[in-house]
């Protein structure tokens, strides 16, 4: 089958700090790469992709530093989008995690989901700090895995 169009997305950085040579040449710079030959091939592509502005990541940097979590993504975000315009990155597409249009397109995408039957709603027992009463992630659990 020949497509028409062609989506290209890479791993969304979290906005807790910059990008790195490992984040580079891992993950972005390949990316790159394949949209530009794709483009050099006469291919319409689209190449998408944004500031991680949720999670644990991003609280803990706004937590180290004594400010909101809004003052961390705004910040990082805005490094990381110019970081990767000052290595050229071709993105045509660089957004946030924040914004109304990803905050819709990811809630009609699991809706979509959950309404066809697709996911399944489970309890389960979660790790928490004990202090904050914030979930943990696996790196902040310590001791003898019981499995």
């Amino acid at each position: 089958m020949d497509y028409k169009r062609t989506t290209v997305t890479a791993a969304l950085p979290y906005a807790n700090g910059g990008v790195h040579i490992g984040h580079l040449a891992g993950v972005y710079v390949p990316a790159d790469i394949y949209v530009r030959y794709l483009r050099l091939r006469g291919r319409e592509v689209m190449f998408v992709c944004g500031s991680d502005e949720h999670g644990v990541p991003v609280t803990i940097r706004a937590r180290k530093e004594g400010i909101t979590v809004q003052e961390v993504v705004d910040r990082y975000h805005k490094l990381i989008k110019q970081s990767f315009a000052d290595f050229g990155i071709s993105f045509d597409i660089y957004s946030r995690t924040t914004s109304p249009t990803h905050n819709k397109f990811a809630s009609d995408f699991f809706r979509k989901l959950y309404d066809d039957g697709v996911l399944e709603e489970r309890t389960t027992l979660q790790y928490c700090d004990e202090v904050t009463g914030e979930f943990l992630t696996d790196r902040n659990i310590v001791g003898t895995c019981p499995k």
